[in-house]
């Protein structure tokens, strides 16, 4: 149960529970302490007086109550003693009025013990304890001590208290901030590694500090790992670019020779033979050609070409472009500008191959004589939204990663021409400029949006 809810909680919600229960903590030890140092004090203080009213209310072998010029003669025989200076003693008659003492209180105090403050009027006690007692014939013994050695040292103390736990407290926080803020900044160093691997640059590595602490093992493995994971890619984009380039130089020279077979062609039937293996040549040269173009883009070498760029008039420009292309098709083209985004870094070339082969696409799949929509906006959060919206049959929501894939052309579309390397594509345009492709469904149509970092 403990480790499923820790899994649960972030960092900062961890660091905000520990100082939460620490502070909880210390200030319940510095009350009980504050608490149990009063009662202490309070006990040792009420044995005290109790010993000096069993003193002074001694019978000493007679009978009744002692007389009270013996008493009187006894409070003042206490009074002189240095050892008994800081308390003080009064004794009442049955009307309350005082018979001897050192002291005068400004209240009447009940029978039994009872707690004292400045407020009783007893000069030079600020807190302390009292003890009225029956002496007998109607008379009360008074007997008072203070709680304070010196004046004013419960605020003392309290301060010494506060002082010494606050600066526990802020020992504590201030450690535990400097350690989120530690752990914060090396997981945004990894975060930052995952984002630029994710936006191309594979060859990005988190930094070491060279502590050799938990924190740099870690990365080290990442880095490892990223070393390895790198090595496999590009094993494996080697291997498709060898294949791709290998490919298209007999297959340029295939197509050279169809070509001519189709013009020396005497019969029409081998003419229309000749022209149908020089269609699937150029298919095979365009999907290599996609191939290493795809290759290119998830390399991260067009970074180097970034730029700003106004997007919202490139959109405008290969909208207007892309609508005689639409209307041949019987398609109708429109588009708008919902928000102008701030000057955008990225790559003018891709931006507009990408929205060719959306409006394309849109155009190929989408319902004859139907509309495409066109649209650039921005979001809540500053982010950029380029929208392709179409009106045909769409695609199930759970094709949809499978649309994405390479070669992963869904079963309606393999009977049109095309190689099923579109929309990957154009997922790896938008990976390279830091966003992402989503499809959704237009209710009827489908909706791509190219989902940019504004």
């Amino acid at each position: 149960m403990i480790d499923a809810a820790l899994r649960r909680v972030s960092l900062r919600g961890l660091t905000a529970w520990v100082l939460a229960l620490f502070l909880i903590a210390t200030i319940a030890t510095g009350v009980s302490i504050i608490a149990a140092n009063r009662v202490t004090v309070a006990r040792l203080v009420d044995r005290r007086i109790d010993v000096v009213g069993d003193l002074l209310l001694e019978r000493e072998g007679r009978a009744g109550p002692v007389p009270t010029p013996a008493l009187l003669t006894r409070i003042a025989t206490l009074a002189g003693q240095r050892d008994t200076g800081d308390i003080g003693v009064l004794l009442l008659d049955s009307a309350g009025r005082p018979l001897g003492g050192n002291i005068r209180l400004r209240h009447a105090l009940p029978l039994g013990r009872s707690d004292l403050r400045a407020r009783a009027g007893i000069a030079g006690l600020s807190h302390g304890r009292a003890l009225v007692r029956d002496a007998g014939a109607g008379r009360r013994l008074v007997i008072v001590a203070e709680t304070e050695p010196f004046d004013d040292y419960r605020t003392q103390r309290t301060r010494i208290y506060l002082i010494g736990f606050g600066s526990i407290i802020l020992i504590v926080v201030g450690g535990m901030i400097a350690f989120s803020r530690l752990v914060g900044r090396r997981i945004d160093e990894q975060r930052a590694a995952v984002d630029a691997i994710i936006a191309g640059d594979i060859r990005h590595r988190v930094p070491l500090t060279g502590s050799a602490d938990v924190f740099d093992r870690q990365a080290a493995a990442f880095n490892r790992m990223l070393d390895r994971i790198g090595e496999l890619m590009e094993g494996m984009r080697g291997v498709s670019n060898d294949i791709a380039h290998d490919l298209r130089t007999p297959l340029g020279s295939l197509r050279g020779q169809v070509a001519r077979m189709a013009e020396e062609a005497d019969a029409p039937e081998q003419a229309a033979w000749a022209q149908g293996a020089l269609a699937q040549c150029d298919a095979l040269l365009a999907m290599f050609a996609a191939l290493l173009r795809i290759a290119e883009v998830e390399a991260g070498h067009r970074q180097a070409g970034f730029a700003p760029l106004d997007l919202a008039a490139l959109v405008e420009e290969t909208a207007t472009m892309m609508m005689p292309v639409a209307e041949e098709a019987g398609h109708h083209l429109t588009f708008a500008i919902t928000s102008r985004p701030a000057p955008f870094q990225g790559d003018r070339q891709l931006l507009i191959q990408a929205l060719v082969n959306l409006i394309g696409n849109a155009i190929k799949h989408g319902r004859p004589g139907g509309t495409i929509h066109v649209e650039l906006a921005t979001t809540d959060d500053g982010g950029i939204t380029l929208q392709v919206r179409d009106d045909g049959p769409g695609i199930a929501p759970e094709d949809h990663a499978q649309a994405l894939r390479r070669f992963g052309r869904l079963d309606s579309a393999r009977t049109r021409a095309g190689h099923g390397l579109g929309l990957p594509l154009i997922a790896a345009i938008a990976r390279l400029h830091r966003g992402r492709l989503d499809l959704s469904d237009a209710r009827p149509g489908l909706v791509v949006s190219m989902i940019l970092p504004g």
